[in-house]
């Protein structure tokens, strides 16, 4: 069993019967998802899934989790989902997947939030990992020549045949190339306010509890508890 299935099983276990839960995007979220698949279809879990993504909602579908929109339920339990980089005092950067937007709106409804991911994504400060911009394409470039007039290197992001990445909503992203960010909250604050910006990738005072892969072994860090 790979790191991404360690974590994602074990964070399977912290859905209960009857929850609204957010399901997350990418590599380590899709074993999550299987898992619960399991659990509705082995245990008769009772569960409704709210998705981050197309791609988590079309998994979810194939193993008949119930669904509903975050506009069809009045909060989410617990939303587990991965990251691309998480720091030592738990900011995080996601949106590797394309799926920032969603994942960030589903979080801001829930009333715990589970990431999961291995040890690589460990890191002290924020920035190696390029930082997602979600962006209208109406003025895009003119964003990409002010972000690379502040020596931000940035990067329209494409797909693999070379055409312009549409995110679910159809917008661009724009990834920066920072190296480290100093201050995530007040440099997620400063892209906020950006004309053309509709989302950044930087997670602040999202996250309540971590599952990370440590070789074979699972450390589980409770944030909440730390930050009081």
């Amino acid at each position: 069993m790979n790191q991404k299935q360690l974590v994602g099983i074990e964070a399977a276990s912290y859905v209960s019967d009857g929850m609204i839960v957010g399901l997350g995007t990418g590599s380590t979220a899709f074993f999550m998802i299987e898992e619960l698949g399991r659990r509705v279809r082995e245990e008769h879990l009772h569960i409704t899934g709210v998705t981050t993504s197309l791609q988590s909602k079309v998994q979810a579908q194939k193993l008949n989790i119930p669904l509903k929109s975050i506009d069809d339920v009045p909060y989410v339990d617990l939303t587990i989902d991965g990251a691309d980089e998480i720091s030592a005092d738990h900011h995080g950067i996601k949106g590797g997947g394309a799926a920032l937007l969603y994942e960030k709106i589903v979080a801001t409804y829930s009333k715990e939030v589970i990431w999961i991911a291995d040890e690589s994504k460990l890191v002290e400060k924020l920035g190696k990992f390029p930082l997602p911009i979600e962006v209208i394409p109406y003025g895009s470039k003119q964003l990409l020549h002010f972000f690379a007039q502040k020596k931000m290197a940035p990067t329209l992001r494409q797909r693999q045949d070379g055409e312009i990445l549409l995110t679910d909503s159809g917008h661009y992203i724009i990834d920066l190339h920072l190296g480290q960010i100093d201050d995530p909250k007040a440099f997620g604050h400063w892209l906020s306010q950006l004309t053309g910006v509709v989302e950044h990738g930087i997670f602040s005072d999202f996250v309540t509890k971590t599952i990370i892969a440590k070789g074979h072994h699972i450390i589980t860090t409770d944030v909440k508890k730390e930050k009081n």
